[in-house]
């Protein structure tokens, strides 16, 4: 028993000497041959791993040939996707229905004006109406019994009816010598005017 602890007594101081010795020895004495060593025996057991782990797995199938590289073999083509169709440009809103506003205060035609007495006989006219205006005035009756009717009335009417077309009415000053006339000039342009009025 006793011979046992000293010889583990021994062993211990022996191993702490050498531990002692290392420690106090620079890491660069360690020999360069025994660092290649550590190295090489790292690389054997790396590729032995490798060449165990590449062994046990399955064998990768081949890649299939991606769908661009069999199009181009083969003799048909992919159709390209075709672009959606434009959406139809929204209608303009129908432009309101205006009415045609009349070209003035008539209305275009020919009306026939009332027959108004004229002491001596009747006078009745009829306005034509042209682009909206009075554009002219025809006599239809007039006392022409008499010769002093027929010259008075001959130089009156004439005068009438321009100032009617002028003034665009039948307001018109009386003509003298025609006091009987002028009036119912008057009165008969102004019924034919009424019915012509927009």
């Amino acid at each position: 028993m006793k011979k046992t602890f000293s010889f583990l007594l021994i062993a211990t101081f022996a191993a702490y000497a050498v531990f002692l010795q290392l420690n106090s020895q620079p890491s660069a004495a360690v020999p360069i041959s025994l660092v290649a060593k550590t190295n090489q025996a790292n690389n054997n057991a790396d590729v032995a791993l490798n060449n165990k782990t590449s062994s046990s797995t399955a064998p990768v199938a081949p890649t299939a040939q991606p769908p661009a590289a069999a199009a181009t073999s083969g003799a048909a083509k992919p159709v390209a996707a075709a672009s959606p169709a434009p959406a139809p440009a929204p209608k303009p809103a129908p432009a309101p229905v205006v009415a045609a506003k009349p070209k003035g205060q008539y209305r275009d035609g020919t009306y026939t004006g009332d027959s108004v007495d004229a002491y001596y006989g009747n006078v009745q006219v009829a306005a034509v109406i042209a682009n909206g205006k009075l554009a002219d005035v025809k006599i239809l009756d007039y006392p022409q019994d008499r010769r002093t009717s027929q010259y008075i009335n001959g130089q009156a009417l004439p005068i009438l009816v321009s100032e009617a077309v002028s003034a665009q009415s039948g307001n018109v000053d009386a003509v003298s010598g025609a006091s009987e006339t002028s009036p119912a000039f008057v009165r008969s342009l102004n019924s034919a005017l009424a019915q012509a009025k927009n």
